[in-house]
């Protein structure tokens, strides 16, 4: 079985953070979010890196990322593009935006012939995720007529802001720590050390624990799941042309749960207590920054993450 790579979703702009903030430096020494990621990643096994971004931001995402990184791990990219469809399709009038996170990892499958592990390129996962997520994929090939998946859980109060509304995929599992579903919650804030959500606009609130586990977008795949989301992606947009086409979105984990309910893949939920740290606002920086220097002060991060 080949290495698993990680592929890095890095193509969003940033509309609420205003402004590219996968190059927005958290770190003393000019460090990304990005970097801690890889540094992570590498050492928890990782040694080929696949960034997905878009052409038009390709050379500021070089000069920042890609040629300092390349010294560590071998560097490749993939370009989530508009026009990236299947034969017969044609981007239709009004849509401006690619088509979600399941397109953007299919704008990597023809580098990728192996397991796979797929996260944001503005999020903070901690060691801890890297490591679980390798060990499973280095360790789990797919199976007689079933896929052999896994994601990395959080505990819903290790994630949200002080600064907003979060969206979260809560996860429920059976009782051997399998995935069962994943079911996006879009507005989420914090309350206490625990969240609540509402669905309504405000007017009422659901409860949630902080314990809760919830998905970050950091999943680990064989090759095959390439293969399922490319065919899925044609009825997904047969789907958007008969609806709200400039705001249809290709998610990630609405392919996961069409093979969950198909009985054709099982997910194993990983779990990391780590925090997460992410950058949704621009107010959460400063919280990041924090965090980041605290790690490196109590020893878990050099201070220049390439040069030690």
């Amino acid at each position: 079985m080949n290495k698993p790579v990680l592929v890095v979703m890095a193509a969003g702009m940033g509309s609420r953070y205003g402004g590219l903030k996968q190059v927005d430096p958290v770190g003393g020494h000019g460090q990304l979010i990005t970097d801690y990621s890889i540094y992570d990643a590498r050492r928890a096994g990782f040694e080929t890196v696949i960034f997905v971004i878009k052409r038009e931001i390709e050379d500021t995402f070089r000069s920042a990322v890609g040629q300092r990184l390349s010294r560590a791990v071998n560097v490749q990219y993939a370009y989530q593009a508009l026009d990236d469809l299947p034969p017969g399709y044609q981007v239709p009038a009004g849509r401006v935006k690619p088509w979600g996170t399941a397109h953007a990892v299919l704008a990597a499958r023809a580098l990728i012939d192996g397991p796979f592990a797929v996260i944001n390129a503005d999020d903070y996962y901690g060691p801890e995720a890297f490591r679980a997520i390798y060990r499973y994929l280095s360790t789990h090939p797919d199976q007689a007529g079933c896929y052999e998946y896994a994601m990395v859980g959080y505990r819903l109060g290790n994630t949200v802001t002080e600064n907003g509304y979060v969206a979260r995929g809560v996860c429920q599992e059976d009782r051997e720590g399998y995935l069962l579903r994943v079911t996006e919650r879009t507005h989420i804030e914090q309350d206490g050390p625990d969240a609540r959500f509402t669905e309504d606009g405000g007017r009422t609130w659901v409860h949630l624990p902080g314990d809760t586990i919830v998905s970050m977008n950091l999943w680990g795949f064989t090759r095959s799941f390439l293969d399922e989301a490319q065919a899925r992606f044609a009825p997904f947009l047969d789907r958007a042309l008969a609806g709200e086409v400039e705001k249809a979105e290709y998610f990630l984990p609405s392919v996961v749960t069409q093979l969950l309910e198909e009985g054709r893949a099982r997910v194993k939920v990983l779990r990391s207590g780590d925090r997460w740290y992410g950058v949704t606002y621009r107010q959460d920086k400063p919280l990041v920054v924090q965090a980041i220097a605290r790690m490196t002060a109590q020893g878990l991060y050099p201070e220049n993450l390439w040069q030690a």
